[in-house]
């Protein structure tokens, strides 16, 4: 309308609307936020439509900013988590002064979730990498959700991308959402991780081994450092429907992940354990960046994505 009428104002066009004036303000406020306005005078007594393209433009701008603001904080978050599971295991012999509790084993573990679970009275969250789930992961997890389901016991769960390319833990994580529980992926993650009620963190003794044994950390002010950890990757996770990220330019895609490990040294087989993938896909991932950045060797690839600000 404001297209077609660039000289209304907010009387003319609630009376072609047929709106009050208070409903057109608030849209036209909406389209000011949105930067698809623009004042025509110093003093502001006029606005007028711009581009939709150049709108498009600022708001793409703005919201790559604000995914860049969160990686970095998601990437100082893991920091600290990681220097607070490495003091806290450390100090495992003061366990009861630092509420600390630690199991050791595959079993233990499995055991300790099932009693806080029963425990839990609003919501449990978690980290769950490695990729596909294993069968036997799959079906110890069944009975714990049925039994938050039947008690109104919500859960958030972030698993790696690469889930969704086993087709049986894709109907697994369908078979979780039908409970009313809600599913992000994300194409790293720092570590599994385990919440309960913001009260209770679950970690592993060995971030490379979870089987080896978990701690169990009641200390307020560690629980809420690993909850907001878990918030952060949960802002910039994708729902599980939604198409895998594989544009280069947007920090949250898989890409870009491979790129941010190979910078920090990791091996192709340590990369391809991180994102929860094969050797073989992880490979061809590299291909890809090369041949999009136009590299012949990773030294080169690696000085492209410094170029490009993708590192």
């Amino acid at each position: 309308m404001m297209l077609d009428h660039p000289d209304h104002g907010v009387a003319e066009l609630a009376e072609v609307l047929d709106w009050n004036e208070h409903r057109v303000r608030a849209a036209i406020d909406q389209l000011a936020d949105s930067s698809l306005l623009q004042d025509t005078e110093p003093g502001g007594g006029r606005l007028r439509v711009i581009s939709p393209q150049l709108a498009l433009d600022s708001l793409y701008t703005r919201q790559q900013a604000e995914v860049a603001r969160r990686q970095e904080e998601l990437t100082a978050s893991r920091v600290a988590a990681s220097q607070m599971i490495a003091e806290y295991t450390a100090s495992s012999n003061e366990s009861e002064k630092y509420a600390v509790e630690r199991l050791v084993g595959l079993e233990a573990v499995r055991r300790r979730i099932g009693e806080l679970v029963a425990s839990a009275r609003r919501e449990t969250c978690g980290f769950s990498p490695g990729g596909p789930q294993t069968p036997e992961n799959r079906a110890a997890s069944r009975p714990l959700a049925e039994a938050m389901a039947e008690r109104g016991i919500t859960d958030r769960t972030i698993f790696l991308e690469s889930l969704r390319n086993d087709p049986e833990s894709v109907e697994h994580v369908r078979w979780l959402i039908s409970l009313r529980n809600e599913v992000r992926v994300v194409p790293v993650l720092p570590m599994r991780m385990y919440i309960v009620d913001g009260e209770v963190a679950m970690v592993p003794l060995d971030p490379h081994d979870s089987s080896r044994g978990a701690a169990v950390i009641r200390e307020p002010g560690a629980v809420a450092a690993f909850l907001a950890l878990f918030e952060t990757v949960w802002a910039t996770a994708a729902p599980f429907g939604e198409t895998q990220r594989r544009d280069l330019d947007d920090p949250g895609s898989l890409p870009r992940a491979l790129l941010r490990l190979l910078a920090q040294g990791y091996t192709d087989e340590a990369a391809a354990r991180k994102l929860g993938v094969s050797l073989r896909t992880e490979r061809r991932l590299i291909s890809d960046l090369m041949e999009q950045l136009d590299a012949r060797s990773r030294f080169q690839l690696g000085q492209k994505a410094m170029e490009r600000d993708l590192l």
